[in-house]
């Protein structure tokens, strides 16, 4: 099985190694920005109110002031990249190096080995490599939520001309049009694995007995669609925007429309990295937060997806990151709307590590027969979700934090979460494992 494949390390299909450090990548971008836009309009949009020492004398001195950060090409790749490529990272006396993954499985086994000190990263990945169900069981930690929302589900267009609009129109065409239907995800533990998993139930379709699921890159899920490897898939932007761009899909629902304002990816690392280096951690931290928070004006995001379109990082046309960067949707199916629940990264909480989110994502891995029991599921997220350093961080910054570190979330089929019970919410569910 493709799952298999990727827990090991491998994905389906071949893909070449696109491991690299964008340093080169990093001066010819920040240089065509400053073209761009000017370099007092850039440089001014950072508002530096510190000096690049602020933080690296006496006691909050980072004690590795150089360290590798990975990421996969997706949008949401941005505050890892954007702290990186503007200078935030030097703001808080350290260096981040962006270093450019294939595949989420080399995340987690660069993220256990060492060779990457942290990255941009799947929740459900983390929460898996922790307790031992997403490869080599390894302590991990979770610094902050990088963003919400801006996901999607892609149908292909041969589904759209079988009258297929929403998931009842699927449900009706799999039932009737009998033959193996095969959905992609990017990670057996990871978010759009529950994304997926958690539509297609909710409509009434079993994806562990209705359909075919396997696991593919997020790079590398339009060119397989292209050729007809899938009937569908759920990753992260642009590569919704793109399947309709190429003129190959639609998007049937984003994630947003799942769950409003749900955890996306996060600055994920080991446990260990957190107790050698706490004050990298923290320095880290605040660099992602600034940038996040820079990313989070509408005004900057134009050149961000300038940025983030190069080859070095996302390798995306420019136009097709910042439609939906924007809120401005096209579902390729007819209908085009502004969504207010896109992709954001601070705003009303957005990076916080709230508890309750990582507990969700053990509630599906614990309905989908991942997790063989019930954890500590609060425990267990205390012991991942660094509440109290990135409280240190926000503080620092002057960033507004919600009050409590639990929160209730409505999703699309009336069932709410709000971590009051999580064992009997996994139960809950009428299509399980």
């Amino acid at each position: 099985m493709a799952d298999h494949e990727e827990m090991k390390g491998k994905s389906p299909e071949k893909a070449s190694s696109v491991s690299e450090p964008v340093d080169s990548g990093r001066r010819q971008f920040l240089k065509n920005s400053m073209l761009a836009a000017g370099a007092a309009g850039v440089l001014g949009g950072l508002s530096m109110p510190i000096s690049s020492t602020a933080w690296a004398a006496g006691s909050d001195k980072p004690e590795k002031p150089e360290i590798n950060v990975g990421f996969i090409p997706l949008t949401d790749c941005a505050p890892v990249v954007i702290a990186s490529v503007l200078g935030f990272d030097k703001k808080y006396g350290i260096k981040i190096n962006a270093s450019k993954e294939a595949s989420w499985a080399g995340v987690r086994d660069k993220l256990i080995n060492g060779e990457l000190d942290a990255a941009h990263v799947l929740y459900g990945l983390i929460y898996g490599v922790h307790l031992g169900v997403g490869g080599p069981k390894k302590d991990m930690s979770i610094l902050m939520t990088l963003n919400q929302n801006g996901q999607a589900i892609t149908l292909s267009n041969q589904l759209k001309e079988k009258g297929v609009t929403d998931g009842k129109s699927l449900k009706r065409l799999i039932d009737t049009d009998k033959r193996e239907y095969t959905f992609a995800q990017t990670f057996p533990t990871g978010t759009h694995a529950m994304w997926l998993y958690y539509w297609l139930a909710a409509n009434g379709i079993d994806p562990m007995k209705d359909v075919k699921t396997i696991v593919v890159p997020p790079p590398q899920m339009v060119a397989n669609m292209r050729v007809g490897n899938m009937d569908g898939y759920c990753v992260g932007e642009p590569w919704g925007a793109r399947a309709i761009s190429d003129g190959i899909g639609y998007t049937v629902t984003t994630t947003q429309a799942i769950w409003e304002d749900h955890p996306e990816k996060v600055l994920g690392c080991t446990a260990d990295f957190v107790k050698k280096y706490p004050n990298t951690a923290r320095a880290l931290l605040m660099a992602c937060l600034d940038a996040a928070r820079y990313i989070e004006q509408v005004k900057n995001r134009p050149l961000v997806a300038k940025l983030i379109a190069g080859k070095s990082y996302v390798n995306a046309p420019e136009e097709v990151i910042l439609g939906r960067f924007l809120g401005q949707y096209d579902n390729g199916n007819g209908k085009k709307w502004k969504d207010e629940h896109s992709m954001r990264f601070v705003q009303d909480g957005a990076s916080f590590p709230y508890y309750s989110d990582g507990m969700w994502f053990m509630t599906q891995h614990r309905r989908w027969g991942l997790l063989k029991s019930d954890p500590d599921y609060l425990a267990v997220a205390k012991q991942i979700n660094q509440v109290d350093l990135y409280k240190q961080a926000a503080t620092q910054i002057k960033l507004a934090m919600p009050a409590s570190p639990m929160r209730s979330s409505t999703l699309f089929d009336g069932k709410v979460w709000d971590g009051s019970n999580p064992a009997a919410y996994a139960a809950s569910f009428a299509i399980k494992a």
